[in-house]
């Protein structure tokens, strides 16, 4: 008898703590760490509830979703039509790539605005 490949999904294994995948977690760092100096300002105030724990949480949430969700794909929009299945992070890296060339886009040696 010989032997064989099963094939198993793989797709969990590169996450932590189950809902993170390195990707995720990465963003959502960057964004709890943007949302810190509203924690530390929040602090100085000596409330018993700190706001700046909330605006630190919703930031990280952010780059959570940032990280993790891609564009549904959907005929009924232009823009769900032309990035459907993308994610997001993809998107805005691209996005910003655009406006540094200053909004230009080289087809066939000719500029197009």
């Amino acid at each position: 008898m010989g032997t064989y490949m099963i094939p198993r999904n793989t797709k969990g294994e590169g996450r932590i703590l189950f809902i993170f995948s390195t990707k995720a977690l990465i963003y959502t760092v960057v964004g709890g760490v943007i949302g810190l100096p509203c924690f530390w300002i929040g602090k100085m105030f000596n409330t018993i509830i700190n706001p700046g724990i909330f605006v630190m949480a919703f930031l990280a949430l952010i780059g959570f979703l940032i990280g993790t969700i891609k564009v549904p794909n959907s005929e009924k929009f232009k823009v769900t039509r032309t990035v459907g299945g993308e994610n997001i992070d993809d998107i805005i890296v691209r996005y910003i790539k655009f406006k540094r060339k200053k909004n230009k886009i080289y087809i066939s040696k000719e500029e197009v605005k």
